[in-house]
């Protein structure tokens, strides 16, 4: 018994020293969605799932998914962090903070995303195929 209690101790520790720890896995977000912000005039429709420059030349600005319809992304760009909750029930323009939402057209761009429904509220975007919060498979724009 001793020699088991041990072996789990070096293990633990040996697991500990590495850096990994319970449920780190489940910080990250899938939500998240980096898009051109040079104005309403821009078509260059750069969409991508980590931070970089837009066709335009402009830094892409971050967001996080609010909804999904069709092949259509709502996004909060509130604040790179936000979590807020949704779109705000009086007024469908706005998120939860009351910061204007943006809509991003994923046609062509790659992103894979989820798409349960005309209107899909698991907000699941990536830039590999998998499964989608709800058991779904990712659509590929």
């Amino acid at each position: 018994m001793q020699i088991l209690k041990t072996l789990l101790f070096c293990l633990c520790m040996s697991l500990l020293s590495t850096g990994w720890s319970v449920g780190s896995s489940g910080d990250e977000r899938h939500d998240v969605l980096y898009s051109c912000d040079c104005g309403p005039e821009c078509q260059c429709n750069t969409v991508s799932t980590k931070p970089g420059k837009c066709a335009c030349g402009v830094d892409l600005k971050w967001g996080h998914v609010l909804k999904i319809e069709g092949n259509e992304a709502i996004l909060c760009q509130c604040g790179e962090g936000c979590k807020c909750g949704g779109l705000d029930a009086k007024d469908p323009t706005k998120c939860l903070c009351g910061t204007a939402v943006k809509r991003v057209s994923l046609e062509g761009t790659g992103i894979n995303f989820c798409n349960c429904g005309g209107s899909c509220h698991c907000n699941t975007v990536s830039e590999k195929a998998g499964d989608c919060m709800c058991g779904m498979k990712l659509k590929q724009s």
